[in-house]
């Protein structure tokens, strides 16, 4: 299986620029308030009893598991009641913030990373389409699930065995760009050995004869190889 990532120009319609931008924000807002989730919970974890506020204290229940992955996931599905505008993006869209941020808070967590940051407008610059549409890739652009049929400046030329398995909607300065992820079914040769080669200089027939005729020497292995 061969997987690579191609980067293409978008040129979308007003229309479509708008409802990027209605994705983008409606994203942030995922990402903020399920990051705001974690850290109440890794607050009420940590606080000294000594210095708690005597007025006021958000402490969650000791028994409260800890928001993961697929909590959150149960809740915003959950949450669509209560907040409708949750329905107009993509449900597959919106699960994927929450396991980026998932993927945040491990790195944080194993040290690898800082802690993950909440998002203002200008931060929050892509989104991810976890499953295309059949035969979403033709001659004029791309057809997203949301989104529609969105213009493509081709620079180049997809081959007819891959096929485009997620899509990222990425916001730059120079416009919008998609980037598609291909996969095509094929074998992929193992690497053929490189570098140099560590060996012996010494012949293992000559070897052998010099271990043989200094055999009744008592001279040991590791002082044949030094005086060779």
């Amino acid at each position: 299986m061969l997987n690579m990532t191609w980067e293409f120009k978008l040129e979308p319609t007003a229309e479509q620029v708008s409802e990027i931008e209605h994705i983008l924000d409606v994203c942030r807002n995922v990402w903020n308030y399920a990051l705001r989730e974690r850290k109440d919970w890794l607050d009420s974890r940590k606080s000294p009893v000594n210095a708690c506020s005597i007025r006021q204290e958000f402490i969650l229940p000791a028994a409260a598991p800890s928001p993961s992955y697929a909590r959150q996931c149960k809740s915003l599905t959950a949450a669509k009641a209560d907040f409708p505008r949750l329905k107009t993006v993509n449900a597959q869209v919106l699960q994927q913030v929450i396991r980026k941020l998932e993927a945040s808070w491990e790195s944080w967590r194993l040290k690898r990373s800082g802690f993950p940051r909440f998002k203002k407008p200008s931060r929050m610059r892509s989104f991810v389409f976890p499953q295309m549409l059949k035969n979403c890739v033709t001659s004029e652009g791309v057809r997203l699930p949301q989104l529609g049929l969105v213009r493509v400046r081709w620079s180049r030329e997809i081959p007819d065995l891959f096929r485009a398995k997620q899509a990222r909607i990425v916001r730059k300065a120079s416009g919008y760009f998609v980037m598609l992820s291909l996969q095509a079914d094929v074998d992929i040769p193992a690497t053929a050995p490189h570098g140099i080669r560590w060996g012996l200089m010494w012949g293992w027939n000559t070897f052998y004869q010099r271990l043989m005729e200094n055999r009744s020497s008592g001279l040991d292995f590791s002082t044949l190889c030094t005086a060779s």
